[in-house]
């Protein structure tokens, strides 16, 4: 019996296509990895292709196994041959025979990005660069942005034009690229791009490899960056035979450098390309697939096609809007349980995705409570994570100083200049004498001596005695903005890690969210308190790996992956799609953030629920958003209840009416021709890694200097570029500035961490 034989017909068409360009446009849970072993093993077992003659590349190392493995299954010995590899393990083999070409010896080094930051620590030193105004990994996200678009150093002085922050750039580059080739070694996103290189440089090269991969085929091709794409292009510029298979509508890492016009363009490119479209879902019901396409129909930048099953409509969606976020949670988790005490699922049935990882942080605590097992996947558990361990030690140093390890985790946190022989030494006295760490700091000067040593530790007792002094006076909520405005927390994530400070700064909001949830909880609350509280909530080692456990994850987590309940959670614009998706002028953030619904609704098998709340609070502050504009593009008849009510064309701000399923009686808000109050956004945090401290340590948020431009003024950005000053508000905490950059369009920023210079 054929090997196609168990395929549906669109399958089958697109596991026999094997001359000429075909795309495979694989709609979620539509079989395309069986699709890709299948064919494979049709052309080895039936069309007899050498397998000699294969290609075969994925993204990841245990997709790329696991298909070499199902081969194997279905085709038995000889399969050995084929050439399953992700796109840099088939690189790194190409260059390890042909790199010498290039002016490198055969066996390079590939450094990581630990050796990489290295080098450019080294450049900037070397060029006297200012580390705080310009942090070692913002260079090598922009080199490595450059690489995907195999941009050279050269291409980007050009580009560059006598800016002087662009030449900058370009010039580290180019000190970049010497330094590796001169220790013989490659970076990540060189074993791509020097690939290229040698196929364009070396022809006979390029023929070679095109005479023997006859037969190529990727994976995840909406993942495809341009270098990735060109690469391919060359290898299969002469056969012609090429599959590519993917999902435009699962296309969710633009911030990675993926480029979706990779498959759309993919017909432009190979204008007599063979489309086939696998739509029939074998993971879903066709209500949950109904609520996908009605979402997803809204993009413009897509290939059209429609998920359908023959597993039956299945259960209505449930849409849940409550008063608060704690309220979401608390209703998630009671729906969990009752369901699980009543036999209708396991914990491992359930997963919870939610669009940020701060948002994590209310639901792991309303799990604990309720006694319900669960893993973060993707992550760490909110209060694992380095930036709120840091400040939590921070408030047990001030709450009382005997937590040797919460003292010693902070007293170079940021950096001091302490060294570990300084420490070892107070440790040493303690020890000996029968003294905590934080007595061993206060008597420094008469344990070390007078000197540098001594004076760091009296600077880090000063300060935690500042701290002390401020608590009978402040609230927690303003200790922690105290603690990470005059340690210069922030700055600190910025220079070590300019990628993830924004999220690390929104996990330290969410920390600051419980505090101010306890204190209006708590009649005469104390640090004390609050600390104890938090040490209940965080005590998660006694969960049982092993148990039976529902999943707390991001969006971008979830993708590939599949439960019978979903929960969708902090459905509310703002929050899903986020503000600055909202704000801004390119559509296709937009459109991104709908493929990541998208993709959260085709998670779900069997049952789909999807959660809001009408207040939310968000660093401090409490936000009122409306209802997810993703939820108002799935049709009424989906939902169980009445669901989110549409505003009408000639009424765009309404009231919503909710359904709260299981309640006993449902309560709505009652329809009015009265618009209600519009819900204002909150002042956009754009530009910037946090959101609550938006000036230096020392200043007065309140009255914070007016910029020296205005309206009409010139302005230079550090990573913008020029730009014209569109307009300048006045806000709570800081001036908020309109900026039309020249090559980046409109952007909304706070003056002083945005830092503009007039030109």
């Amino acid at each position: 019996m054929s090997v196609l034989e168990i395929l549906n017909d669109k399958q089958k068409e697109a596991a026999g296509q094997l001359e000429g360009p075909v795309l495979i446009l694989a709609g979620a849970g539509s079989g395309k990895t069986r699709v890709l072993t299948n064919r494979t093993a049709y052309m080895i077992d039936e069309a007899g292709i050498s397998p000699w003659n294969i290609l075969a590349i994925t993204f990841t190392n245990k997709a790329a196994d696991e298909m070499r493995e199902r081969i194997d299954r279905l085709v038995g010995q000889g399969c050995e041959s084929i050439w399953v590899a992700t796109f840099h393990s088939t690189c790194v083999r190409i260059l390890r025979r042909h790199i010498d070409l290039l002016g490198f010896d055969n066996n390079f080094t590939i450094y990581d990005t630990d050796d990489s930051k290295s080098v450019i620590k080294e450049i900037l030193k070397r060029r006297e660069v200012d580390s705080k105004q310009y942090p070692d990994k913002r260079f090598l996200n922009w080199i490595s942005s450059c690489k995907n678009e195999l941009s050279s150093p050269e291409d980007e002085m050009e580009e560059a034009l006598g800016d002087y922050t662009d030449e900058l750039y370009a010039k580290v580059y180019k000190d970049y690229q010497d330094a590796l080739r001169k220790n013989n070694a490659l970076d990540f996103d060189d074993l791509i791009m020097k690939t290229v290189e040698l196929f364009k440089a070396f022809p006979e090269v390029l023929e070679n490899y095109q005479n023997r991969f006859l037969y190529i085929m990727v994976d995840e091709y909406q993942d495809t960056n341009t270098a990735q794409f060109e690469l391919i292009r060359l290898l299969a510029d002469k056969n012609k035979n090429i599959c590519v298979v993917g999902d435009d509508d699962q296309s969710i890492y633009k911030f990675r450098g993926a480029n979706i016009r990779n498959i759309l363009d993919f017909e432009k490119v190979y204008p007599n390309a063979k489309v086939i479209k696998l739509e029939q879902n074998y993971r879903s019901t066709q209500t949950i697939l109904d609520a996908a396409n009605s979402v997803i129909s809204n993009n413009s930048s897509r290939k059209p096609k429609s998920l359908w099953t023959d597993r039956g409509e299945g259960e209505k969606i449930r849409f849940i809007n409550t008063d608060t976020a704690y309220e979401e949670a608390e209703t998630i988790v009671d729906m969990i349980c009752r369901e699980k005490r009543a036999g209708k699922c396991e914990y491992r049935d359930n997963a919870i995705l939610y669009r940020t990882n701060a948002q994590s942080r209310i639901l792991e605590e309303k799990c604990i409570m309720a006694g319900i097992p669960y893993s973060v996947v993707g992550g760490v558990n909110f209060y694992s994570r380095k930036e709120i361990k840091d400040i939590l030690a921070y408030l047990k140093t001030i709450d009382n100083g005997k937590d040797d390890l919460a003292v010693r985790r902070i007293i170079n946190v940021p950096k001091r200049g302490i060294g570990a022989t300084t420490i070892g030494k107070l440790a040493d006295y303690g020890t000996e004498h029968g003294l905590n760490f934080y007595d061993c700091c206060i008597r420094a000067e008469e344990i070390l001596g007078h000197g540098k040593a001594a004076d760091k530790i009296s600077e880090f007792v000063s300060l935690i005695g500042l701290f002390k002094s401020k608590l009978e006076f402040i609230t927690i909520e303003q200790l922690i903005n105290d603690i990470v405005d005059r340690t210069d927390y922030e700055e600190m994530l910025t220079e070590s890690d300019p990628d993830d400070a924004a999220e690390r700064m929104e996990n330290i909001g969410e920390l600051i969210n419980k505090a101010v949830s306890f204190e209006e909880q708590t009649d005469e609350p104390t640090l004390s308190q609050f600390l104890e509280e938090v040490a209940l909530v965080a005590d998660i080692d006694n969960v049982d790996e092993n148990a039976d456990k529902v999943m707390l994850m991001t969006l971008h987590s979830a993708k590939g992956l599949e439960f019978p309940n979903v929960y969708l959670a902090g459905m509310e614009d703002g929050l899903f799609p986020g503000f600055m998706s909202i704000c801004s002028d390119d559509e296709t953030e937009i459109e991104e953030e709908r493929r990541l619904c998208y993709v959260g609704i085709t998670r779900a098998m069997n049952r789909l629920t999807i959660s809001a709340a009408r207040s939310r609070m968000i660093r401090g502050e409490t936000q009122y958003n409306a209802v997810s504009r993703f939820v108002k593009e799935i049709p009424d008849e989906l939902f169980e209840g009445r669901g989110p009510v549409r505003p009408s064309k000639e009424e765009p701000v309404r009231k919503f009416e909710y359904s709260t399923p299981g309640a006993a009686t449902r309560k709505t808000a009652p329809a009015t021709s009265t618009p209600s109050r519009p819900v204002v956004a909150p002042k956009p945090f754009i530009a910037r890694a946090t959101a609550f401290t938006s000036l230096k340590k020392g200043a007065d948020i309140a009255s914070a200097a007016a910029p020296d431009y205005g309206p009409g003024d010139r302005v230079s950005h550090m990573k913008f570029g020029a730009g014209t000053v569109l307009n300048v508000e006045k806000g709570a905490r800081d001036y908020e500035v309109t900026v039309d950059f020249d090559g980046f369009g409109t952007k909304k920023m706070f003056a002083a961490f945005a830092k503009l210079s007039k030109i």
